[in-house]
């Protein structure tokens, strides 16, 4: 089997609400754009990936991918994976790794198609379903977090995470309020992206604590490595870091071999696709650490990550990234939670996701070849 096509396929995503979660982070223009990749073979087997989210749109993305990504495509026996994610990390210095990770998911989406299984089989299933949590936005008061924890606790979803305003006694004032609405037995967490200098992370880090929260995430600058060995020297609550910046494997050790951290975290965007996930998750597992899988930023990279959350053993949950308004579209089945506050892993081969090819025609912006 050999790759004899690569193009990707911008197409328009409009009326996305106004959502903010850190500074550099923030949509207001109510549009962007997704990109559809498709690795087409000789073989019939054509494997699709997402490029781009309601913030990043893929116009900035696709055109390296295109260039520099498909000439070392061509012609290659798909099932290569491991060698040809090895070829595409040179390119990181030209071109963003959410290209690299979108290639490397249509890759994985070919070889499940091949095989007749879904991607999380040829990893090695661990587990079928897998709790979700409803991860916030930046709101407008104490009030309307309270109010959001709390219909998600009612709808069985396993926990919520707070965004929070990114002030920090005006933070600690949100999880306090949080904390009331929903009880002291229901999971809380809070990732500040990076808010504060080391006194700020430790005065709310001591206060989230004391409120009995399950994880601290990216309190402060997200590669100040030095600070985080003092942080987490502090306080017992787990540190959460790792998210960012935008890299692969490597970047992982001097986090681990400096006790930085407690969980390790990434997706398959930032980091580079499926591949890299794996290899992080079992490197951490060797280490008694928990990977804890981020958001994808799009529909298709969320159906990606799962079928990662079903194949290790060392992850807690799946996260819901809210409103979703802002974060699913393309799909004509998206993922959802159900009843009992669960999500299920897919059982088509490859991806196995319904993706909307008749919305992705109407909206084409172009096609880059």
């Amino acid at each position: 089997m050999k790759i004899d096509h690569v193009s990707l396929t911008l197409f328009a995503w409009e009326g996305i609400p106004p959502t903010k979660y850190h500074a550099a982070s923030r949509l207001d223009s109510g549009s962007s754009a997704l990109g559809l990749l498709r690795i087409g073979t000789d073989a019939g087997i054509t494997g699709h990936a997402f490029l781009g989210s309601a913030t990043h749109t893929a116009a900035n993305d696709g055109p390296g991918l295109v260039r520099y990504l498909k000439p070392l495509l061509m012609g290659q026996d798909p099932l290569d994976r491991e060698r040809l994610n090895a070829a595409l990390w040179p390119w990181s210095r030209l071109i963003s790794v959410r290209s690299i990770g979108a290639v490397d998911v249509a890759l994985w989406d070919i070889a499940g198609q091949a095989a007749g299984m879904p991607i999380h089989r040829l990893l090695g299933t661990t587990r079928h379903s897998i709790p979700a949590y409803a991860s916030s936005a930046i709101l407008p008061s104490m009030e309307e977090y309270a109010e959001e924890a709390v219909r998600f606790r009612e709808a069985n979803w396993a926990a919520y995470k707070i965004h929070p305003p990114q002030r920090p006694r005006e933070d600690i004032a949100v999880c306090r309020a949080v904390r009331r609405a929903v009880g002291d037995d229901y999971t809380l967490m809070l990732d500040s992206t990076w808010a504060y200098d080391f006194p700020a992370a430790m005065l709310v880090g001591r206060a989230i604590e004391e409120l009995g929260f399950l994880w601290y995430e990216d309190p402060l600058h997200d590669q100040d490595i030095t600070s985080y060995v003092k942080l987490r020297q502090k306080l017992d609550i787990p540190i959460v870091a790792t998210e960012y910046p935008a890299t692969g494997l490597e970047s992982y050790a001097p986090w681990i071999m400096m006790q930085a951290t407690d969980y390790l975290r990434g997706d398959v965007a930032v980091k580079g696709g499926i591949t890299t996930l794996v290899k992080t998750a079992h490197l951490a597992e060797a280490f008694r650490m928990n990977y804890e899988v981020h958001h994808g930023g799009n529909s298709l990279n969320n159906v990606a990550n799962l079928h990662v959350c079903c194949a290790i053993r060392n992850t807690s949950f799946f996260e819901v990234l809210l409103p979703d308004g802002a974060h699913k579209y393309g799909l004509a089945e998206d993922i959802t939670v159900g009843p009992d506050g669960m999500v299920h892993a897919p059982e088509g081969p490859g991806l196995g996701a319904a993706i909307d090819f008749e919305l992705i025609e109407r909206k084409r912006i172009a096609v880059l070849e």
